[in-house]
C-alpha cells in the first residue's frame, strides 16, 4: 500500500496494536482470509496475543518493539484508542497505519472529540472543559445538571460523576485530582444508539445496520438489531451524522459514533471509537460481513462492500460478574451448556484467564428469524444466566 492508501504488493501480514478482545476478533478475522498476524501488548496472557501468529511482548511505545512490528507488517491497525498517538505516527512513517495517529488523537481527548463533532456540524450536548479552578466557576447555571467526564482514559462509565450544582462539580473535579475534564449537560434520555462506519482510503464509506444499545454502570448490556425502538428518522440521522465524522477525520478503518436519542425524537452524538465497538459485536454471526471483516479490509485496501444482516440478533454482554453469581469467593463457570440449548445462541469468551467483577469475558449473540423471537431467545438466556431483563 503506497501513501494514499493503494496496494502496491500483496498484503500478507496485518498488525495490531493491543492485545484485547476487539484484537482478538480481528486477528480471528485476518487469518481466516489467509493473512499473518502479529500483535503488540505488553501482557503475556493477552487474548489477541494468544492466538496470533506472533506476539511482540512489549510496551506500545517501545522503540525496538515498534521498529520490529514495522520490519515484520504490511499494513498496521489498533483495536483501542488508548494505544499512545505517537506510536501510530513512528510506525506510519515505515507503512500503512490506520486510522492514522491524528484521527486516535481526536478520539483519546473527550474535549477535542466534542470540539470536532461541532466542527463537523453534528449535534452534541452543552458541554464546557474543565481544566482549572477558574474554568468550575465560568460553567453556566443552565449546564446544571450534568455529568463531569475525565477528557482522557475514560471508558465503560469509569472517570466520571454526576452532578447536581457547582459545590458538587468542584469536589467531583478535586476528586479526580483536578486532572483535564469536560462537563457535559444531562439529556432527556429516551434511549441510545451506536452507529459502526467502515472508510478506505479512497474515502468510500459503508455503515452496518443501527444499532439499539441498554448500558447499566456505564458498561454496554444489550444491543438490539434491527433497532425497533429507534425511529427511522432518528436512525437515519444518527448515520447521516457518523459518516460526516469519518468524513471530516480522513478517517480508514472502523469508526464507531455512539449517540443519545433525546425524547423528541433528535440524536445527540455521546462519543466515538476509533475501532470496531462491543455493539458491533452480532455482526460476526448475523451479517454476511462483520466490522472486524470491515477492519481487515479497510486497512488492507481491500474493497468495502455494504454489510448484509441475514438475521436478527440480541447480543448479551457477559461481565466477570457471572462468575461470581453463585455469591462465593471463587469465581464458578456459568451454565453455558443451558445456554447453548437454545437455537440460535453463539457464545464467544475471549480467553481472559481470570475472571472479576466488570471485566468483559465474552458475549453472547442470539440470531432468530425474526426479531421477536430473538429477543424472546435473548431474554430466556439472560434469565438462565442471571442477567436483568430488558
Amino acid at each position: 500500500m503506497d501513501s494514499a492508501g493503494e496496494a502496491s504488493h500483496p498484503v500478507q501480514v496485518l498488525g495490531v496494536l493491543g492485545g484485547g478482545q476487539l484484537g482478538r476478533m480481528l486477528v480471528h478475522a485476518a487469518q481466516l482470509l489467509g493473512l499473518r498476524t502479529v500483535v503488540l501488548d505488553p501482557d503475556l496472557s493477552s487474548p489477541a496475543g494468544l492466538v496470533s501468529h506472533e506476539h511482540l511482548l512489549a510496551p506500545y511505545d517501545d522503540a525496538a518493539a515498534l521498529a520490529r512490528m514495522a520490519q515484520l507488517c504490511d499494513v498496521i491497525t489498533t483495536e483501542f484508542e488508548n494505544v499512545p498517538a505517537h506510536a501510530l505516527a513512528t510506525l506510519a512513517a515505515h507503512c500503512p497505519v490506520s486510522p492514522s495517529a491524528a484521527a486516535v488523537s481526536v478520539c483519546q481527548h473527550r474535549a477535542r472529540e466534542k470540539a470536532h463533532f461541532v466542527a463537523s456540524g453534528v449535534p452534541c450536548a452543552p458541554f464546557k472543559p474543565i481544566e482549572a479552578e477558574a474554568d468550575l466557576v465560568a460553567v453556566p447555571p443552565e449546564l446544571f445538571p450534568g455529568m463531569l467526564k475525565t477528557s482522557t482514559l475514560g471508558y465503560d462509565g469509569k472517570g466520571q460523576a454526576l452532578v447536581d450544582d457547582a459545590a458538587a462539580l468542584a469536589a467531583a473535579w478535586r476528586a479526580m485530582n483536578g486532572v483535564a475534564c469536560i462537563f457535559e449537560q444531562r439529556v432527556d434520555l429516551r434511549g441510545e444508539l451506536s452507529v459502526i462506519v467502515a472508510r478506505d482510503a479512497s474515502g468510500h464509506s459503508v455503515h452496518l445496520p443501527v444499532q439499539q444499545n441498554l448500558h447499566r454502570g456505564g458498561i454496554l448490556a444489550v444491543t438490539q438489531v434491527p433497532a425497533a425502538d429507534i425511529p427511522a428518522a432518528a436512525a437515519e440521522q444518527a448515520v447521516s451524522h457518523a459518516l460526516a465524522v469519518a468524513e471530516s477525520l480522513a478517517y480508514v478503518g472502523v469508526l464507531c459514533v455512539e449517540f443519545f436519542l433525546l425524547s423528541d425524537g433528535s440524536v445527540l452524538a455521546n462519543e466515538m471509537a476509533p475501532r470496531p465497538h462491543n455493539s458491533g459485536h452480532y455482526s460476526i454471526d448475523a451479517c454476511d460481513i462483520s466490522q472486524f471483516d470491515l477492519q481487515v479490509r479497510a486497512t488492507a485496501g481491500w474493497p468495502l462492500v455494504t454489510p448484509r444482516q441475514h438475521s436478527p440478533a440480541v447480543m448479551l454482554n457477559l461481565l466477570g460478574d457471572l462468575w461470581f453469581r453463585s455469591g462465593g469467593a471463587l469465581p464458578t463457570s456459568p451454565p453455558w451448556e443451558e445456554v447453548l440449548r437454545i437455537p440460535g445462541a453463539h457464545l464467544h469468551l475471549y480467553g481472559k484467564p481470570d475472571a472479576r467483577r466488570g471485566r468483559k469475558m465474552g458475549h453472547l449473540t442470539i440470531t432468530a428469524a425474526d426479531a421477536p423471537t430473538a429477543r424472546g431467545r435473548a431474554l430466556q438466556a439472560a434469565q438462565i444466566l442471571g442477567l436483568p431483563a430488558f
